[in-house]
């Protein structure tokens, strides 16, 4: 379990994020032509998960905008953004902001990715969503990176994320 806050309010989550040199484990989420994807879907790549309660929130929504400008030319890797919303929301969401370079993918079948990889929050106002975090991992799925963001309202560290996908 960790401790995050929102607004400054103390909340908490189900787990840790998995640790550094780790493999993670596989996940199901729904693609926007609500089929299943998995790790599997993005094999050989990097990847970079942005996980984030809502796409219907100002920070994730920037944090989405920020890494689609940065994977503007990468052919390497792979950034998704996993959240809670539906995939006929998280699309409407990318087509108005132009978003074309960030998969959108929804936890809306179950929350087991969220379980798995330790971002579930369990109490508090946003009990059922996931904290905001960044995995990076590389071809293998093998975890570089990790942040979990203290404070729900506030952005990830954008050039650690991008320093450990080069």
């Amino acid at each position: 379990m960790a401790q995050i806050t929102l607004k400054g309010s103390p909340c908490n989550t189900n787990g840790a994020l998995p640790a550094v040199g780790t493999q993670v484990p596989d996940f199901s989420l729904v693609a926007g032509d609500l089929r299943d994807v998995t790790l599997a879907d993005y094999a050989g790549k990097k990847k970079l998960l942005n996980i984030v309660p809502s796409l219907d929130t100002p920070v994730c929504a920037t944090s989405s905008r920020k890494f689609n400008e940065t994977f503007a030319n990468r052919e390497d890797a792979v950034a998704l953004v996993i959240s809670a919303d539906l995939p006929f929301a998280a699309g409407r969401f990318c087509s108005i902001e132009g978003i074309k370079n960030v998969i959108p993918l929804s936890m809306m079948r179950d929350k087991t990715f969220a379980q798995d990889y330790g971002v579930l929050i369990t109490d508090g106002p946003l009990a059922g969503l996931t904290a905001r975090a960044v995995v990076v991992l590389d071809a293998n799925n093998h975890v570089l990176y990790t942040q979990l963001v203290p404070e729900i309202v506030e952005e990830p560290d954008y050039q650690a994320a991008m320093q450990a996908l080069s």
